[in-house]
């Protein structure tokens, strides 16, 4: 990430569009054809989509914004970000402000190590058979790496063979994990393409029969993590005090982390950041939701993955870890205009530090929605933004969407069946 970078740029959600498509080439250099890409959205065409996937017959369109005031590591970065939803970009730049006057975010990821399992069924000793895989460990590992001779030259490839007993409804079978490095891609593609070439090998090992070969979305190998720290004075706003909002936050986390039902729309928070930056760089954000949501329950109970706990001298301490499968080279990365840009602006130079701004984004969003949550509620600040699309939802158009969302904030009421009376008017 440049040091050159500042992301505190301060009433940028004030400005028009062009002028914060300005700033932004300040400081990132965008050609004029990725410009365009982002000011005039001309991002994937037809044809593009056309192969990417099946039956394709049109484009469906996102909003992409850039989340201000991220310092991670000690670097600052313009963090872009796909969505829909109001409030989750202002809430994302409101709590990296608030972790800036701590010094920003503090994050740090895994290896890149993908897991690949091969499930062996007709075992007549699966105790045996699992002896055997490990005995042939070195031997599967130069089979594993024969698939990608590049990536294993870029300093990835096997990296262990492990091989686990599961008792299942239909019987004991053998399932064989193949840990994979997979360098600054998300890895999916090499990892099952390198399951599938050591299916026969270890079907005829084992004497068992091969069935599935794939990856699993719990990457429980390439974990990454941020943490935040925030002085309880940079917390204080209007009548509430910072020993409060700490103190409100505390209280909001130990809720979630000891309630399934609390627990998953507080880890919903966490990815509605997420998700949003992993759109915007083409990744798989499927694959990410998934891996989360198991690794949130990986003790047999769902519970939080972040926490918020003070540390005594003050200040507000925040973790957040998780699995983090994300590439910078591969699959829609690289073949998507937009994506490409977003990763331009990100000014990444692998997956390891996509990651780390991924998570950060991450812990952002998850103190903005419970440090709403515990003091003026979460739908104050969501309404006000949500105000726009309900007048436009009622058919304003030009000037008139920011008059009729304003009249509906001063009077406290953001509803359709308002919004059409103003414009009737």
């Amino acid at each position: 990430m440049s040091a050159n970078v500042n992301s505190r740029l301060a009433g940028f959600y004030k400005l028009p569009l062009e002028t914060r498509l300005d700033l932004i080439q300040q400081q990132i250099p965008l050609s004029d054809e990725e410009a365009r890409v982002l000011g005039e959205g001309l991002g994937l065409s037809l044809e593009q989509a056309s192969h990417m996937t099946e039956n394709t017959v049109g484009l469906y369109a996102l909003p992409l914004g850039i989340a201000t005031n991220f310092r991670i590591n000690g670097k600052d970065v313009l963090v872009p970000m796909v969505i829909e939803e109001p409030s989750v970009i202002a809430g994302a730049s409101l709590a990296a402000k608030l972790v800036r006057a701590g010094g920003g975010f503090e994050a740090e990821t895994d290896d890149p190590v993908m897991i690949g399992q091969i499930q062996l069924v007709g075992l007549s000793n699966v105790a045996a058979a699992r002896d055997q895989v490990l005995a042939h460990r070195d031997k599967l590992m130069l089979l594993a790496n024969n698939v990608d001779p590049i990536l294993v030259r870029l300093g990835g490839g096997a990296r262990d063979i492990q091989a686990r007993v599961l008792e299942t409804p239909k019987g004991p079978m053998l399932i064989v994990h193949l840990h994979f490095d997979v360098r600054d891609a998300m890895g999916a593609n090499a990892v099952n393409t390198a399951c599938e070439r050591m299916a026969p090998a270890l079907a005829s090992i084992t004497g068992g029969q091969a069935y599935l070969s794939i990856l699993t979305n719990l990457a429980d190998q390439r974990l990454a993590r941020a943490r935040a720290i925030i002085p309880e004075e940079a917390l204080a706003f209007g009548d509430f005090s910072g020993e409060q909002v700490a103190e409100g936050i505390e209280l909001a986390w130990a809720f979630a982390s000891a309630d399934p039902y609390r627990a998953t729309t507080h880890n919903k928070g966490i990815m509605n950041g997420i998700d949003a930056v992993t759109l915007a760089t083409g990744n798989d954000w499927r694959a990410i939701e998934a891996g989360a949501h198991a690794y949130a329950a990986r003790e047999g109970r769902y519970t939080t993955l972040s926490t918020w706990r003070r540390d005594g001298t003050g200040n507000l301490v925040g973790t957040l870890e998780l699995p983090m499968a994300l590439g910078t080279i591969g699959g829609a990365t690289r073949v998507h205009p937009t994506a490409r840009v977003a990763l331009k602006l990100l000014n990444v130079s692998n997956a390891r530090e996509l990651a780390e701004i991924v998570v950060s984004v991450g812990l952002a969003q998850n103190l903005a929605a419970i440090r709403a949550l515990a003091t003026e509620g979460i739908q104050k600040g969501h309404m006000s933004l949500h105000a726009r699309q309900v007048a436009m939802a009622a058919g304003a158009k030009g000037q008139d969407i920011e008059r009729v969302a304003q009249a509906m904030i001063d009077k406290d009421a953001i509803r359709i069946d308002y919004a059409e009376s103003l414009l009737s008017k």
